[in-house]
């Protein structure tokens, strides 16, 4: 299929989109198909998953008590009775409270009809005003409108005869049925979870031998690494949360105490585990005891104590308490704690609302180390979808240079230009040349792509080319993203001493430095950005189109005064013929130049073929802008200093001064990637 495109802009061939695959379909289909088994199967899954997560809160305990020369089997049973004992007492505690407060109703049930009374009243009495507005009104105009003739009475109906219909006491057996049936279920329930979660923790090590040969049995020393870092990883947070929730709820049931608040234990113990549930948790766990309050007291002083400390501990517990402990957050993105939530709920009713973010959890962390899910992490996780480097070209495409500046401005806190450009900004350029080369790129996106790199290089000229400072890295590296974090970081280029030595005359000309820009659409882009840093290290640059050199206009170069000239190629694609040409072409109109060349992909065949440079002639050959303005200081310096040597010595007969690029200076060194 072929695009046309308006006039003055090329045209390129784009290729139809590819239909999905067998193994694409084949995915899609067992999605399906696990989506299904856990929900039609939810009460086999749901115990499972329940012994997993809890397993993952017991391990600690079990490699605890197995350091103390205990037995594995011991060990994993005294850690199960432990959290069964646990769990029994919080039961029998929660039971005794819900009695104490049944047999306490009744005694609230003055002060709950007086305050209905009050809000009764109230609203009563604004709702008989607007009747009674509204009564007059429809009067008013019922006596304004014509009268109707009177229609001939209906006959009257008869009355349908009652029907009562009496259910029969129920049985023993089935009032037995009605009482125990419930109870049973969840004690069943239980008693599957501890069974699993022993049996887990016996075989642990198997059954992660088990999960490796399922995902990564060709790579077993790293899958090995992966997966016991992601249990350790699992563990930690678990055990985090769990203590997070539980010192709420004993921060709760405090407040509750003192406030005077009808069986604080119990709505502690609901407000821990209903924190569980993201976002809302807490506050659905205030609606019992606001209404007990409400209920208690005759004011609404108690109501309002009560609001308010649930209102002051969850923010503080959520955003002052939580950072401290899990870092920078549980690697969830807000938008998947909300899904998941829906989802789960959904899936497995008010117990998967509770296993959410575990649940989430453990999936992304298993996306983050084993690469088939990685998808889980991309979906799921609060990491950036892209790098920097796929950032910064795509806002390039999107036409949005305005956000790549912000994202620029961001790294900046925390490295130098130089490191942003070489580690991002080029990097992306290159990406860009790459599609330009494959022509999927039109006319119009290069030119747009050409505009924004200028425009990013002009934005970013009030930036030096030093690191930041310390405290300021610091301060912004808690809020930088996972994916700027593992960028390289590079100390800075040193700057230019002038004293005790001074630029030679060559050197202090209007451009001593020509950043000559290669023969692709984008490389004027990167002789920008050189030219950029060379200016912010004391050494004035000039960009030149590649136009200006070619072979109709290189006899108007202007060659005066330029005592080195960098040329920058985002891509050569392993053909140096026009290079070597350009060279030669530059030989002749600046004989006495330093000659750079930047060859950014650093796997470019040149850089690796001593004699294919030696037949170029470049002096330089470097892959990166650090080391092209390293380049252009080391020969600055040199010049510098024979400049000195030549001050210093200077008698009746003047020495000639070498320039850069002439044969007295020393062998140029040769950056390898």
């Amino acid at each position: 299929m072929t695009l046309a495109y308006p006039s003055g802009s090329a045209k390129t061939s784009v290729p139809p989109a590819e239909t999905p695959g067998a193994a694409g379909l084949m995915t899609l289909a067992v999605g399906v198909v696990v989506l299904a088994a856990l929900y039609v199967g939810r009460d086999v899954f749901l115990p499972i998953f329940i012994a997993i997560l809890l397993s993952f809160v017991l391990a600690p305990l079990v490699d605890l008590l197995r350091r103390t020369r205990i037995g594995r089997i011991a060990s994993v049973l005294i850690a199960t009775l432990t959290a069964v004992g646990i769990i029994v007492s919080l039961a029998f505690v929660i039971g005794a409270q819900v009695a104490q407060l049944a047999t306490d109703v009744p005694r609230y049930q003055a002060t709950i009809r007086e305050k209905v009374a009050q809000v009764q009243a109230g609203t009563i009495g604004f709702t008989s005003r607007m009747v009674k507005d509204l009564g007059r009104e429809i009067k008013k105009a019922a006596e304004e409108a014509p009268e109707a003739p009177t229609a001939a009475p209906a006959p009257a109906e008869q009355k349908p005869l009652p029907v009562e219909v009496r259910v029969p006491d129920p049985t023993p057996l089935e009032l037995a049925q009605r009482i125990v049936v419930p109870v049973l279920k969840p004690l069943a329930t239980t008693g599957i979870v501890f069974v699993i979660v022993v049996f887990i923790l016996i075989q642990r090590q198997d059954l992660r031998d088990r999960l490796i040969r399922l995902f990564g049995s060709k790579d077993l020393h790293r899958t090995t690494i992966a997966m016991d870092d992601a249990a350790r990883r699992l563990s930690r947070y678990y055990i985090a949360q769990l203590a997070l929730n539980a010192s709420f709820g004993v921060l709760i049931t405090a407040g509750l105490w003192l406030i005077g608040v009808p069986s604080p234990v119990l709505w502690g113990i609901f407000a821990g585990l209903m924190r569980f549930v993201p976002y809302v948790g807490a506050f659905i766990a205030a609606a019992g005891p606001v209404a007990l309050a409400a209920a208690v007291d005759p004011g609404w002083s108690m109501v309002l104590w009560t609001m308010a400390l649930f209102v002051i501990t969850e923010p503080l517990m959520g955003q002052v308490v939580e950072p401290l402990v899990y870092g920078q957050g549980t690697g969830l993105s807000p938008f998947a704690i909300v899904v998941s939530a829906i989802f789960w709920t959904w899936l497995w009713g008010p117990v998967g609302l509770v296993l959410a973010t575990p649940l989430t959890v453990c999936l992304v962390v298993l996306g983050r180390h084993v690469e088939r899910l990685e998808f889980l992490d991309v979906l799921l996780g609060d990491r950036p979808a892209l790098t920097p480097v796929e950032n910064f070209y795509q806002r390039m495409l999107a036409g949005d240079p305005d956000e790549a500046l912000e994202h620029a401005e961001q790294l900046l806190k925390e490295r130098s230009l130089s490191s942003y450009y070489d580690e991002v900004a080029l990097k992306a350029l290159q990406l860009a040349a790459h599609d330009a080369q494959r022509g999927v790129l039109t006319g119009e996106q290069i030119e747009s792509i050409k505009e924004a790199s200028r425009g990013l290089v002009t934005d970013l000229a009030e930036h030096d080319d030093v690191d930041p400072a310390p405290a300021e890295a610091e301060e912004d590296a808690a809020g930088a993203t996972l994916s700027e974090k593992t960028l390289p970081k590079q100390p800075a280029l040193p700057e230019i001493a002038p004293p005790p030595y001074e630029l030679p005359p060559e050197w202090r000309g209007e451009a001593p430095v020509m950043c000559v820009a290669g023969r692709g659409p984008l490389d004027e882009g990167s002789a920008a950005m050189l030219a950029q840093l060379l200016a912010k290290h004391g050494l004035d640059a000039k960009v030149v189109p590649h136009d200006t050199v070619s072979r109709s206009n290189i006899l108007g170069f202007e060659a005066e005064g330029v005592a080195m000239i960098c040329i920058s190629y985002l891509d050569i694609s392993g053909n140096p013929a026009h290079l070597r040409y350009l060279l030669r072409r530059l030989r002749q109109r600046a004989p006495h130049a330093c000659i750079l060349v930047g060859l950014w992909p650093a796997d470019d065949a040149v850089l690796r073929d001593d004699d294919l440079r030696a037949a170029i002639g470049a002096d330089y050959y470097v892959t990166s802008l650090r080391e092209a303005v390293a380049a252009c200081l080391e020969v600055a310096h040199k010049a510098s200093e024979r400049h000195a040597r030549n001050d210093e010595t200077d008698t009746d007969e003047a020495k000639p001064l070498p320039r850069a690029g002439a044969a007295a200076q020393p062998e140029p060194v040769t950056s390898q990637p």
